[in-house]
């Protein structure tokens, strides 16, 4: 294991440690930051499966759904910007979009899982993801699974090739969400993030993901949500039929991360997602994100009941977040905002404690949140925190602790 934890934050690396010697982790990375500064940045094991290459600091893995934490801080980004209205129908920035059922939809109801917009009735292949123009009258041509606004349940996939379109359609160049994000906010802070890998990136950088497998399932059975394993196993089900998009996709296949999909292949390192949160935690400026925003992010959610119908589980979500509670529980109040991603990671920014921070595994795991792996070094991180601000806690040092593979 390598990396560096600032004083008084040796105790995530504990808990890191033993995610190798207890939990069965094979390859990861954690970075938080507090307070704008970097306090834990931590990797370790093996880049594969299989052989022994080790996990670098430059190692970067696909995120799955916490991509749409990207994405939905991407968009804020444009909304700061004055180029989208959150409570404005979505139809005003794509016309074509009102059919079906559609014409009353706001971007908040869409990017709150609440537009109904769980699947598509026409097939949609990652090569066809090539042809965005395509994808769009796909989209446009959706009904909705229910009344929008009346319910809301996980867009697993669509919602990030919503979120796609409205990029394009507001930005005055009609850049996609991938190259925005890359020039206006991943080049300006440095990040190591994707969504749509170029080319020319290594593959020695590229750590190799563990997937899901019917016999790793079975053994899932007595610690994964029993409602929403139900919900897969039955074929009409909502989350059964969103799952179908891109099911058949390999995401060890760079081809599969040369497109973009802004709700799930991501590619990138702990470091780079934690440190943007990081800059939406501490207000959002170094990208002109400003205190409206802000405050448009945090806002309670305005979601119509707990229950989420497609994972059949209580959930918050607000403006392509989710929020903490009613279980799904993180940060230090309700104004934390991050997204799980499939398998284990998890990212998200908390305002009031002034913390960024994110989890990235190669071994995907079946807890749906809390996944015990990521759990210790979060809870890790706050219990830190808790102790540095004691009135008899001496001041922390700005250095940093060598930690030697």
């Amino acid at each position: 294991m390598s990396g560096q934890v600032a004083p008084g934050f040796e105790e995530v690396r504990v808990e890191f440690e033993r995610n190798f010697v207890e939990r069965g982790e094979i390859g990861a990375a954690v970075s938080a930051y507090w307070r704008g500064e970097k306090v834990v940045d931590l990797w370790g094991g093996r880049r594969s499966p299989e052989g022994d290459a080790p996990w670098e600091e430059d190692t970067m893995v696909v995120v799955f759904s916490t991509t749409k934490g990207i994405s939905a801080m991407t968009l804020a980004v444009v909304n700061a910007r004055g180029w989208i209205d959150y409570d404005a129908p979505v139809a005003r920035y794509w016309p074509e979009f009102a059919q079906r059922g559609k014409e009353a939809i706001t971007v908040r109801q869409l990017l709150g899982h609440q537009a109904g917009l769980v699947w598509l009735d026409e097939p949609l292949t990652i090569d066809a993801m090539r042809d965005l123009d395509g994808v769009a009258r796909v989209l446009a041509r959706q009904k909705p699974a229910w009344a929008p606004g009346t319910r809301h349940g996980y867009h697993a996939m669509t919602i990030g090739l919503y979120m796609q379109e409205l990029a394009r359609r507001v930005d005055p160049a009609h850049r996609t969400l991938g190259r925005f994000f890359r020039e206006e906010i991943a080049a300006p802070l440095g990040l190591d993030f994707y969504i749509g890998l170029p080319p020319d990136i290594p593959a020695r950088r590229l750590a190799t993901v563990m997937h899901f497998s019917a016999g790793r399932a079975l053994r899932a059975l007595g610690y994964a949500p029993r409602a929403m394993l139900l919900a897969v196993l039955w074929p009409r089900s909502l989350l059964r039929r969103s799952m179908l998009a891109f099911s058949d996709v390999d995401w060890n296949d760079r081809r599969a991360l040369e497109v973009e999909v802004p709700a799930g292949n991501g590619v990138g390192t702990a470091r780079a997602i934690a440190r943007l949160y990081s800059v939406f935690a501490e207000g959002g400026a170094e990208l002109g994100v400003g205190p409206e925003t802000i405050a448009r992010i945090t806002a309670p959610p305005t979601a119509q009941g707990a229950k989420d119908v497609v994972l059949r589980l209580p959930s918050y979500y607000s403006l392509g977040f989710l929020r903490p509670g009613p279980e799904p529980s993180f940060g230090s109040s309700p104004r934390a905002f991050g997204t799980p991603g499939a398998g284990g990671s998890f990212a998200f920014a908390d305002p009031d404690a002034r913390v960024g921070y994110a989890y990235v595994m190669n071994k995907m795991d079946f807890y749906l949140f809390d996944d015990p792996r990521e759990k210790a070094l979060r809870d890790a991180v706050y219990r830190a925190i808790a102790t540095l601000l004691r009135p008899s806690s001496p001041p922390s040092e700005r250095g940093r602790r060598e930690v030697q593979p």
